[in-house]
């Protein structure tokens, strides 16, 4: 594995991501490209140290995560070496709070709660999760913290009567989407949008940047098994502190009907 300059910009010691998860994040990405195959053996362990600029604890706790994952494996005095098609991970597709986002990624969530209150449903409200205008609503505003690093604004909204207790949790450290679930509700699946826009003065404040900046807005409808809507968030991330992976895969051309030979 070579580490270019460009690569090595992505070991950030100022992001929320701790160093070896960062660390670990790289050699996947390698894979999922193409530049360490099946059966490549990873570079030895101190020219990785150097490429990546981190200690040789925090290269084997990465290395650690990656065996774990099933992504590599060690041969004793051989070092490490790629494994073969690596086991489909479904949680960067699976819905999950922040707080078990936080967990995943052994960091510590924590909220500023900017607002919570319950208010009448507005009509576009009432439109968006198909109740009757002025039902009552428990407006959830945060800020969301990653080990003390303020990642987000988020703006949840929910009829009270889905979870009625709502109004008496203390929303800077509890989990919504526990509180919501120990309320009865299933959390089937999220229909996400998300857009580019530079924040404003407000956002700017909460998020630690300048005004002008890019923040990520990502826009959730989260439904049940029967895709009946539960509830909405609005999710704004500093723009600098979040990053969204995913892939594309290219399907297999359809196979072309053979010719029947003449007769």
């Amino acid at each position: 594995m070579s580490v270019d300059d460009d690569t090595m910009t992505s070991i950030r010691p100022d992001y929320p991501d701790p160093l070896w998860i960062q660390a670990a994040n790289l050699v996947k990405e390698e894979i999922a490209r193409g530049n360490l195959r099946p059966g490549m053996r990873l570079p030895p362990e101190r020219e990785l140290c150097l490429q990546l600029n981190i200690s040789r604890v925090t290269l084997r706790k990465a290395l650690g995560e990656l065996v774990r994952e099933g992504m590599v494996n060690s041969s004793h005095g051989r070092g490490w070496y790629v494994n073969g098609t690596p086991p489909r991970k479904e949680w960067p597709n699976s819905l999950e709070s922040f707080t078990e986002t936080a967990s995943r990624m052994g960091l510590v969530a924590s909220s500023r709660v900017l607002r919570a209150e319950t208010v009448a449903a507005t009509l576009d409200e009432a439109e968006e999760l198909s109740i009757a205008p002025g039902t009552p609503m428990f407006h959830l505003e945060r800020v969301r913290l990653l080990s003390g690093v303020p990642i987000a604004v988020d703006l949840t909204r929910i009829p009270l009567s889905l979870a009625p207790d709502l109004p008496k949790a203390d929303f800077a450290t509890a989990s919504f989407y526990d509180r919501v679930s120990a309320a009865g509700v299933e959390l089937r699946r999220a229909d996400s949008t998300i857009e580019a826009r530079p924040a404003d003065g407000e956002l700017a404040r909460h998020l630690d940047l300048a005004v002008g900046k890019p923040v990520l807005v990502m826009r959730q409808l989260v439904v049940d098994d029967t895709d009946r809507p539960l509830f909405a968030s609005t999710i704004t991330y500093n723009g600098e502190r979040y990053r969204l992976r995913t892939f594309f895969a290219r399907s297999a051309a359809p196979s072309r009907p053979r010719q029947a030979a003449a007769d």
